[in-house]
């Protein structure tokens, strides 16, 4: 995949005006090109993700990555938010998943995880407001109203980047209203509040393994009366060690 936009339309014209004035303004830019699909025959539909280089000397906190499709455009703060976009604009979702190599990438699997929730929400996220920060602290972050929430509605998906490890992660956060979702941001004195449903799933995960460690200790065998059994024939009882996420 080529980081350079092509819409695959050399054997092609514009139809009028103002298609010759938006394909001009794409060459006018400095996009980088994350992920791509394009249709056939001719690439009738193109699909594109995008980094605006140019943003970044423009107005502070503005959006930086653009969802293309075709000549039509819209910018978002993060990439799932700009697959999201594509696909509910017809893009396969398969073929705008995976950002090519040579870019940051998810620093662990709860990054991944949501950046697919995102990605496959459809409609379910009302973007309310986004800000982007190129340098201290390198960060990205979309405010939303989650449209199927059944608490605290307003979810904030806050991405921040390492720069040394050229790694990144992306967590859900989330609140009753606009206003403390905002103070949140300003203040960060405190972890970033986790969605009810996600604390749901923690607590199911725990009582698992609880309930796992519980079936495995009573699932020592019994000898028969009178029946000799070797030390090395009995099972040793041993402590699970690890983590839950």
């Amino acid at each position: 995949m080529s980081t350079e936009l092509d819409f695959h339309l050399d054997d092609l014209a514009p139809a009028d005006a103002d298609s010759e004035y938006a394909e001009q303004q794409f060459w006018s830019g400095d996009l980088t090109v994350l992920t791509e699909y394009h249709t056939t025959p001719h690439g009738s539909h193109s699909y594109v993700v995008a980094h605006d280089g140019s943003v970044t000397w423009g107005v502070p906190g503005e959006p930086q990555v653009a969802a293309i499709f075709t000549m039509e455009t819209a910018y978002h703060a993060t990439v799932p938010f700009a697959q999201n976009w594509l696909i509910e604009h017809g893009c396969p979702p398969e073929q705008i998943a995976e950002v090519g190599a040579g870019f940051s990438t998810p620093a662990d699997n709860l990054t991944v995880r949501i950046e697919a929730q995102i990605r496959e929400s459809g409609a379910r996220y009302e973007v309310i407001e986004s800000q982007t920060s190129d340098y201290d602290p390198c960060e990205a972050w979309t405010l939303t109203r989650d449209g199927e929430a059944v608490q605290a509605p307003i979810r904030l998906f806050l991405e921040e980047g390492d720069s040394n490890a050229h790694t990144y992660t992306l967590r859900e956060g989330a609140f009753a209203d606009e206003e403390t979702a905002l103070r949140w941001l300003d203040d960060r004195s405190a972890p970033l509040s986790q969605p009810p449903e996600h604390l749901c799933e923690a607590a199911a995960l725990r009582t698992r393994a609880a309930l796992a460690r519980s079936a495995g200790s009573s699932e020592i065998p019994k000898t028969a009366s009178g029946a000799h059994q070797s030390a090395a024939a009995v099972p040793v009882q041993r402590s699970v060690q690890g983590r839950l996420l």
